[in-house]
This record gives structure tokens, C-alpha cells and sequence, in this order.
């Protein structure tokens, strides 16, 4: 594969757009980076199995970086309830391993687009109603907590995703204030990220055919240029937001996330 200036520009230009509307709408960048990478793998010759896995696996991994970002921003205001991150750890990690290192490795690219394609659509829909859980209930016990964090961790690492679509109406369901549940979710990326990541770095390193300069499912050029350009970029989103109508931008970028729902799903049914 060519890694000339056009590839890293669609790149730069990918990692400025995610950035900035994960600062801006509070949203993860994957939902956007997943489709977009399967665009630019699949028209460099990348095989169409491989497509959607690398890109899910290299939208994950961009995830670390922005976590940290986000959480240090969060965690000055004192938004952030480790006590929260703690207890869902340790199922977020264990659901994670499940899905990347197990599952994701044993579906067929074409299957993982269209449950990606399927979760894109419901998040969307989800942003368009822009409908909060009534707070009924507290956080459950250890057992129930684990296994929150297990199902959030392991729908994850099967679209390449921050969880936050999952984790805050979980927490706002719980009676944990909105901007506490925004900020907590940021933090729960990092683990999130970092245990799915060594997932599908595991399940791909003996897999044929992967592009030049890929670790596992990683694909290392898209991982460190969006990586770079996002985290400059989302900053400034988050400025945005206080002087833009994010919540009819936000219905304008729902009707963005039906598009590539719908892309991803076409090329999982044509597949």
C-alpha cells in the first residue's frame, strides 16, 4: 500500500473532522472513523473481509489517546466518578477480551458491518429524539455492575466504539447526574480502548494478508495520524459548543449517522 501525501491527507482530514465533532457533540469518533476507514482500506486493495475489522480494531485504538485527553479536561472540573469507573472496570475489561479477542475474530467482516451498520442506526436515533432515561434506580451491586460493564465493554469491541451511547443512559437510568455520567463515560473509554485493543492485536497477528505496517488488526498509519489530528482538534470542538446550537446540529449529524449506517449495512448484505 502507497502511504503517499493523498492517503495521509485523507487521513488528516479524517482525524480533524472526528475530533472535532466528538468535542463538539459529545459524540466518539468511531461511528464516524469505522465507515470512512473501510472506504480508504477497501480502495487500497485491502482484502473485503479485512476491511471493517481494521477499521473497527484502528478506530478503537485512536480511542486511548482521545480518552486521555477528554478525562484530564473532565477531571479538572471534578466531573468524573472514579468511584463509578472502578466498579465497571473490571466487567468493561473481561466483556471487552470476550468480544475482541473471541467473537471478533470468529465473525466474518461482512457480519460485523452489519451489526456495526445496526448500532449506528440506533445511536442516531438516539441523538435525533434526543430522549434521557428517567431516573428510576441506583447503581446495582458488585454483581450487577460487573455485569453492566460487561455488556458495555463487549458491544464495544465489536463496533470500535467508546461505549458512551451505552454507558450514559445506563448511568442516567441509575440517577447519576447527566454531566457526571458524560464526564465518567470519557474515563470509562480509556480501559474500554486498551482491553480491546490488545484483543485485536491478538486475533490478528497470525491472520494472512494484512496491509504493510499493521499490528494485529491495527492498522498503524490511520491509528497515528487520525490519533494526532483528532486530539488537536477536539479541543475545539468543545469551545464550539458553547457558542453553536448543538442540539439542532446534532439532529443534522443524526441524519449523517443514517447514511453511513446505511452504507455500512449495504456492504454487509452485499457482501
Amino acid at each position: 500500500m502507497d502511504l503517499g501525501l493523498p492517503l495521509l491527507l485523507e487521513l488528516a482530514a479524517l482525524g480533524i473532522g472526528t475530533g472535532f465533532l466528538a468535542g463538539l457533540l459529545g459524540i466518539g469518533g468511531g461511528m464516524i472513523m469505522v465507515p470512512f476507514l473501510t472506504i480508504i482500506l477497501d480502495a487500497r486493495g485491502v482484502p473485503a473481509d479485512l476491511t471493517v475489522k481494521m477499521a473497527i480494531a484502528t478506530s478503537m485504538a485512536t480511542i486511548i489517546f482521545t480518552s486521555i485527553s477528554s478525562v484530564r479536561a473532565h477531571h479538572k472540573r471534578g466531573a468524573v466518578r472514579w468511584d463509578i469507573v472502578k466498579a465497571l472496570a473490571p466487567g468493561i475489561v473481561i466483556g471487552s477480551l470476550i468480544g475482541s479477542l473471541g467473537v471478533f475474530a470468529l465473525l466474518k467482516g461482512n457480519v460485523l458491518a452489519i451489526v456495526f451498520g445496526l448500532f449506528v442506526g440506533f445511536s442516531a436515533t438516539q441523538m435525533f429524539l434526543d430522549k434521557k432515561p428517567k431516573p428510576t434506580r441506583q447503581m446495582p451491586g458488585t454483581a450487577g455492575t460487573v455485569a453492566a460493564g460487561g455488556v458495555i465493554g463487549f458491544i464495544s469491541g465489536l463496533v470500535g466504539a467508546g461505549g458512551g451511547f451505552i454507558s450514559v443512559p445506563f448511568m442516567a437510568w441509575c440517577n447519576i447526574a447527566i454531566h457526571n455520567a458524560v464526564a465518567t463515560s470519557a474515563a470509562l473509554g480509556f480501559p474500554i480502548a486498551v482491553a480491546n485493543v490488545a484483543g485485536y492485536v491478538a486475533s490478528g497477528l497470525k491472520v494472512a494478508n494484512l496491509p504493510p505496517a499493521s499490528f494485529g488488526y491495527i492498522w498503524l498509519p490511520g491509528l497515528v495520524v487520525i490519533a494526532a489530528c483528532s486530539v488537536f482538534t477536539a479541543p475545539l470542538g468543545a469551545r464550539a459548543a458553547h457558542a453553536l446550537p448543538v442540539g439542532k446540529l446534532k439532529r443534522v449529524f443524526a441524519t449523517i449517522l443514517y447514511l453511513l449506517a446505511a452504507y455500512m449495512l449495504y456492504k454487509g448484505f452485499a457482501a
